[in-house]
């Protein structure tokens, strides 16, 4: 059996030229030799529609593409995500694959499980299907599943679902299991879904070929990365990760070596395709952001430069007196490093004018953090000109460990379109600069190694306000990503003083999260869509 990979990038909403993506796929499966050709989960309307499906003309525009699709095929069937309407009881949709065979009457597989944990919100759109079938395609006896329907126990942190739609399937009489996916990335993932696949392949005694799908859609990033099993667990066909590939299978072909990236290689490829996507998808054509001489700006003008080429890059460093020489220096060598566009705008002028209107109302009182902030926040105010002026997407460049703490600027350097690097730990972010400077030296050296700085007064380094990064991440580790107490990282041996303080500085600054630029998706748990935490609260651990 040949079988084709359409792993396509497909635009949520976008009905046309999903449509146009599918058909120039399939024919190109078919050019190759394929019998059947599998696309990714709701790959006619891209992956997560959200509350689009909501809107009256969405799903029945939908539908009228699959009939559109069904009217090209031709020998080979196509399998192909969509959303159905439900005209029975619960949810209003269905989370569905069709099966196109020319001649033959639309065939409808709806998805078992429905993810409804971390990023997913499935149940408040879609009604699960209670039976599962194999279905006739090609000749074959296969069962076609969709993407959380092999997600089972012990591949799940905890049983979450009561049935085993592949086991189901087995007993049936399939022969072979597809499965079509929209399965987001994130930092170590393509080799644990490689190895449960694996898994699942020798424990049902069945090939198994997985479609995923490709592309950055808002917060979410698909990494490709589709497989193809033999009955034995054995690896016969990897499709690259972050990049749109259509390939033909044989399922009777030989063996192959997974290919494995590094971490930050893996999360280098998956932001810059985030924020191509991000860019594309909403119409920018180029992006500004502050380069202030430190790390987090250099990686993030790298990223951009690769997203969207270093013409459509425009890096503006804004010192005042705070600012020193060496951070001025380090950002316009950068900036001709990557070949993008570099402006000095000073606003030390602009401080003194803003700080002296406070003179009175601010007399005999010490300046403090107030004065601090009003930098950042100037320098929001000349980057959102820019971008206002000239319709650039404006990128912050805050981590994620800053942004945990609260150590950064409201409507100051949290201002922005896109948070690249915002789910991206400190200490990640010095081994994604190490990672660019592999070859040569792309990030100024000095930035690599000189103590992190804001720059807001006279001597300040980060770690004069914060614990060092290497420990503040291991405690956000354990507090964010692994929902441990303070009382509970305490007892695995972290200082208490520093996991209380790191532990309340978290919950305090919710609301300062919730007002910042939406954030690309790396980690285990994000900031943002998959972690909701109430702002007035008073749970205190």
């Amino acid at each position: 059996m040949n079988v084709g990979l359409a792993q396509i990038n497909t635009t949520v909403g976008d009905l046309p030229g999903n449509y146009a993506k599918i058909l120039n796929a399939y024919r190109e499966a078919v050019g190759a030799g394929a019998g059947i050709i599998l696309t990714p989960e709701l790959s006619v309307t891209g992956y997560p529609p959200q509350d689009l499906v909501f809107k009256s003309r969405f799903v029945p525009l939908n539908l009228e593409v699959l009939d559109r699709l069904h009217a090209e095929v031709g020998v080979a069937p196509l399998v192909v995500g969509f959303i159905d309407r439900n005209d029975g009881p619960g949810a209003p949709f269905r989370n569905a694959a069709a099966v196109l065979e020319k001649g033959q009457p639309v065939r409808k597989v709806y998805k078992s499980l429905l993810p409804t944990y971390d990023v997913f919100d499935e149940d408040r759109y879609f009604e699960p299907a209670t039976e599962v079938e194999p279905v006739q395609i090609a000749g074959h006896n296969c069962g076609l599943t969709i993407c959380e329907d092999i997600w089972v126990f012990p591949f799940l942190p905890r049983r979450l679902y009561p049935r085993d739609p592949v086991g189901a399937l087995v007993i049936r009489g399939a022969e072979i299991i597809f499965n079509i996916s929209a399965s987001p990335f994130n930092s170590g993932k393509p080799r644990q879904r490689l190895e449960m696949l694996s898994k699942l392949a020798t424990g049902s005694g069945r090939p198994l070929v997985y479609c995923n799908s490709l592309g950055g859609n808002d917060q979410l990033i698909f990494d490709g990365n589709s497989l193809v099993f033999d009955a034995k667990g054995r690896c016969l066909a990897q499709l690259p990760a972050f990049q749109e590939c259509v390939r033909v299978v044989d399922i009777g072909g030989p063996e192959i070596a997974p290919v494995y990236q590094s971490e930050p290689e893996e999360i280098h490829a998956a932001l810059v395709l985030g924020l191509r996507d991000y860019a594309q998808k909403c119409g920018f054509k180029s992006v500004v952001l502050g380069l202030s001489g430190g790390i987090d700006s250099a990686v993030t003008a790298v990223i951009a430069a690769e997203a969207l080429g270093a013409g459509a890059v425009h890096g503006v460093t804004m010192p005042t007196q705070f600012s020193s020489g060496g951070s001025v220096e380090d950002s316009r060598l950068l900036a001709r490093s990557l070949g993008i566009h570099f402006y000095t705008i000073p606003i030390q002028r602009s401080f003194e004018t803003f700080k002296e209107q406070f003179r009175e109302l601010f007399a005999g009182l010490p300046e403090d953090t107030t004065e601090e902030n009003m930098q950042p926040r100037l320098r929001a105010m000349t980057l959102m000109a820019l971008s206002n002026k000239f319709g650039h997407l404006l990128l912050t460049t805050g981590n994620k460990s800053e942004l945990a703490v609260g150590y950064c600027t409201i409507y100051g350097d949290m201002a922005g379109g896109l948070a690249v690097i915002s789910d991206v730990p400190k200490t990640k972010i010095y081994e994604l600069a190490r990672w660019i400077n592999r070859d040569r030296d792309i990030i100024p050296p000095d930035t690599i190694t000189k103590p992190p700085s804001a720059e807001l007064k006279p001597g300040q380094r980060d770690q004069d306000t914060l614990p060092p990064y290497e420990l503040l991440d291991e405690i956000l580790q354990l507090y964010i990503e692994e929902a441990m107490t303070a009382r509970d990282i305490i007892a695995a041996g972290y200082e208490e003083k520093i996991v209380r303080w790191v532990a309340r500085r978290v919950d305090l600054n919710e609301w300062k999260r919730e007002q910042a630029a939406p954030g690309l998706k790396v980690t285990g748990k994000a900031f943002g869509l998959g972690r909701r935490m109430p702002l007035a609260q008073r749970f205190v651990d």
